[in-house]
């Protein structure tokens, strides 16, 4: 008698959705020509539209092939729905499509730029989309470039439905494309990188494994929060008043004004998940082009505060503690683990078990994470020696260090866990607040036990 088996879900594959996907386009097209048409109106009517050109930019040839590759972004962008394989992949890319016009078109409306390029008729077998473009297109809808931000959304459909050897292809064409906007003197050179940020801005709303963080929002109580907040949003404000106000080169102030004012908005209403750091200690790519100039600073800061410090130093054998490493630095300490409790910088990758319990910087961690962090310890220390870590390895790593002391019964006290940490490593920040916290986790997490 023969038996039957009942499939699994790893053994039915989801169909795809076709039919999903074209409701998606059906709205998405009309979406797209009505929202940009009306932008492109609404700055034709103002008197006085300004531009931001640099000197070099006259120098860009006019290059008529490249409106082939200009107008391709079209077929990419109606295909790139289909290519969805799951209803959460289709509706998270249809959502980034449509934040990405959102945003962009407000801008356009909010902050009107046009081109000064003046290309008069173009001739010859190219001709006729250049007319055909500027049947709907005028020199406006120019910051941050909405073709390069919708390129940055279609590269993920793209690179994960073809085999990794067309990988580079995809990446090739991505970048034809992304020239195009200058050689086809559609755009000036500051409409690209706002639209990279834009598109990475977009994709970090609408990670690819992992809910928005925006979904987490909350409005937090903590006057250390509020504190941290305005000081960032403050930050944010100068740089970026200076970098108008000066114009031409530092405008590439922006970028840090703009990575500034993310991270105020973590500190005031998101959680150190929404750095969205990976299990393995790396940061995606658009969180380090989103926060880049932060993410520089962070790192020198680090360096410069652990310039005469040790990399590492043993808290008791098998247990060090000390600074986020680089890859060959954690090679040469000698572990079998790392447990990385920072959120704000990407962590080595070396061949080593590698766990992440983010905390924000300058803020005390919740009790839960406290108890995640020890007990990865603890997990770890059966395999081999460990290194807990964080940005300059003087506070968030210190703090659960002393908890793991508590855990593994080798102090009963917060002040003498401590105490045994301040003496392998002098400088940790640690005060009454923290020894406070640690005395809260304990009776929560140990003597709660059974």
């Amino acid at each position: 008698m023969s038996q039957s088996t009942r499939p699994t879900a790893e053994s039915v594959a989801e169909p795809r959705p076709w039919r999903r996907a074209l409701t998606w386009l059906l709205f998405l097209g009309p979406f797209f020509f009505a929202s940009y048409g009306f932008a492109t109106w609404a700055s034709s009517q103002r008197t006085e539209v300004g531009f931001i050109l640099f000197a070099w930019e006259q120098h860009i040839p006019l290059l008529p092939w490249s409106i082939v590759p200009y107008w391709l972004i079209d077929l990419l962008y109606g295909v790139s729905l289909l290519l969805c394989t799951t209803r959460r992949q289709l509706d998270t890319h249809a959502w980034r499509l449509l934040l990405t016009q959102l945003i962009a078109v407000a801008c356009f409306l909010l902050f009107p730029l046009r081109c000064t390029f003046e290309r008069g008729e173009v001739s010859g077998a190219f001709g006729w989309m250049f007319a055909a473009l500027m049947s709907f297109d005028q020199p406006y809808n120019q910051a941050p470039s909405l073709h390069i931000a919708l390129l940055v959304v279609l590269l993920e459909p793209y690179l994960r439905a073809v085999p990794r050897a067309c990988q580079a292809l995809v990446v090739a064409v991505a970048l034809l494309i992304g020239v195009s906007v200058l050689t086809t003197w559609q755009h000036h050179f500051f409409d690209v990188p706002t639209g990279l940020w834009l598109g990475c801005f977009v994709l970090w709303v609408f990670p690819t494994d992992a809910r928005s963080p925006l979904r987490r929002a909350t409005r937090h109580r903590e006057r250390a929060r509020w504190r941290l907040a305005l000081a960032y949003a403050t930050t944010a404000l100068a740089v970026g008043g200076l970098a108008v106000y000066a114009g031409g080169g530092w405008l590439w102030l922006l970028w840090l004004s703009g990575a500034l004012a993310l991270v105020a908005v973590i500190y005031l209403l998101l959680d150190a998940d929404a750095f969205e750091k990976r299990d393995d200690g790396s940061l995606p790519l658009a969180v380090r082009c989103l926060l880049g100039p932060y993410l520089l600073c962070a790192w020198l800061n680090s360096r410069w505060w652990t310039r005469q410090l040790a990399l590492a130093d043993p808290v008791t054998a098998g247990v060090l503690l000390g600074r986020l490493p680089t890859a060959a630095e954690g090679q040469r300490l000698g572990i079998a683990a790392i447990i990385d409790v920072c959120a704000e910088l990407p962590g080595p990758t070396p061949a080593l078990r590698y766990v992440v319990i983010p905390m924000l910087d300058l803020l005390p961690p919740s009790l839960e994470q406290v108890e995640r962090a020890s007990a990865a310890i603890a997990e770890e220390l059966a395999a081999g020696p460990v290194l807990v870590c964080c940005a300059l390895g003087l506070a968030r790593s210190a703090l659960v260090t002393a908890a793991w002391l508590l855990r593994a019964g080798i102090h009963a006290t917060p002040e003498e866990a401590v105490a045994q940490v301040r003496k392998a490593r002098p400088a940790v920040v640690l005060g009454r607040a923290q020894i406070d916290l640690l005395r809260r986790w304990q009776q929560q997490y140990l003597q709660a036990k059974p």
